[in-house]
């Protein structure tokens, strides 16, 4: 038993000090879009190199995508995978398996998912085009929000950043459910029945404890290809292979312990930042205040900024008000509502989100999209930065 919680307190710790180095490298792939997308010569070379098309053909079977689509419908499950195992260990062994533990982020970040959607609605619900963008402002995105803390060093007490990392997991279990509940388009029913064939292959496997994890990764290459086809977005079934690849050791040996510890450095320092770089690009040429009031990107500033830090710090206040839970052990009201304002920086899976509400959406509505994800994103990280820089003691030790 002490082994295993061991074992988690490392896993632990390593899952925040590569989310911290791996954010502050995506704040760089940002800029550097960022930059490219604003001098017209290198706009065309990066919307050309985006545009590039691959063609990947086994057999009959062929997949003929743009270099963007790549990243976001191939690339990104790797990333929903590793949220996956991360689930997984949470729920069966970590934060998320113990009750008393779990009421007060999970409660947060209920409030943090249902206010920005609302402000959203208000903002843009009497527009068809506009409204299906509600869920772009709920994601908090952990990587950017851990990356702003490990600036304030060692100050940070250990469980503020873990009452951060769950309700940045909560929000992550959201966004699974959302996109494939509200994001999801033109079924094929064929392809889900053979997808969900592939899912009987993994459950037989996980039923006759099949420790090798090749046989799973190849089953997941089935499945990921058959959901693409069906109409589900491509990436859940990262999520669906990382719930039946085991956990338990054996022999000392868990294939989920080991492809999380293998994919968090890969996702951390490649996928997200190769992500950011190729969404993240959008030109400044011909914004201005009124298109930046405009329903869309306002709905998700306001939604960002002001939704996540008031939903999530009026739920903690409601949480102790009603004796359910307890502030995070050694951490203050202030210190608090500093970690709400950072679960404001939805960053990564705000722009996932807003490629698949305007997937066929306009060249500005995305742009918008993008701006007011940004926007929000540098608001909430500053002011996140400055509420904790204030309220935190001068010197103390985080473990």
């Amino acid at each position: 038993m002490i082994n295993k919680s061991q074992n988690v307190i490392d896993l632990m710790r390593d899952f925040l000090k590569l989310e911290s180095a791996g954010g502050m490298l995506l704040i760089g792939a940002t800029i550097v879009a960022l930059i490219l997308a604003n001098i017209p010569p290198a706009l065309k070379v990066y919307d050309w190199f985006l545009g590039l098309h691959l063609t990947i053909t086994i057999g009959g079977l062929g997949v003929d995508k743009p270099l963007l689509l790549w990243i976001n419908d191939a690339l990104m499950v790797f990333f929903f995978m590793l949220v996956g195992l991360e689930l997984k260990r949470e729920v069966v062994e970590g934060q998320l398996s113990k009750p008393d533990q779990v009421i007060l982020p999970v409660l947060a970040a209920i409030g943090g998912l249902v206010l920005p959607a609302m402000i959203f609605w208000y903002i843009n619900g009497d527009s068809v085009s506009q409204k299906n963008g509600w869920a772009i402002p709920t994601a908090t995105d952990i990587a950017f929000a851990l990356a702003m803390l490990g600036l304030l060093g060692s100050r940070v007490p250990i469980s503020l950043k873990i009452f951060l990392t769950t309700i940045a997991i909560v929000d992550d279990i959201a966004a699974i459910v959302i996109i494939a509940i509200f994001y999801t388009y033109d079924l094929s029913l064929l392809s889900l029945s053979m997808a969900a064939l592939g899912i009987i292959v993994l459950f037989a496997l996980n039923r006759a404890k099949v420790m090798r994890l090749a046989p799973y990764m190849l089953t997941a290459l089935f499945i990921w290809l058959c959901v693409l086809k069906s109409g589900v977005h491509a990436t859940l079934a990262g999520v669906v292979v990382a719930a039946f690849i085991p956990l338990r050791a054996q022999d000392d040996h868990s294939p989920a312990r080991h492809l999380e510890h293998t994919l968090h450095p890969w996702v951390a320092f490649a996928v997200l930042p190769i992500f950011a770089f190729a969404n993240a690009g959008v030109s400044f040429h011909g914004m201005s205040l009124d298109k930046l009031t405009n329903g869309v990107p306002m709905g998700i500033i306001l939604g960002l900024f002001f939704g996540k830090q008031i939903g999530i710090f009026g739920m903690v206040v409601l949480a102790r008000l009603l004796r359910l839970a307890s502030l995070p052990a050694g951490a203050t009201w202030g210190q608090v509502y500093g970690i709400g304002l950072l679960c404001g920086i939805g960053f990564t899976m705000s722009l996932f989100i807003g490629t698949l509400a305007f997937e066929h959406g306009n060249f500005d509505m995305l742009a918008g999209v993008k701006m007011g994800v940004l926007i929000g994103s540098v608001l909430s990280a500053v002011a996140g930065l400055i509420v904790l820089r204030l309220t935190l003691p001068g010197s103390a030790n985080s473990s």
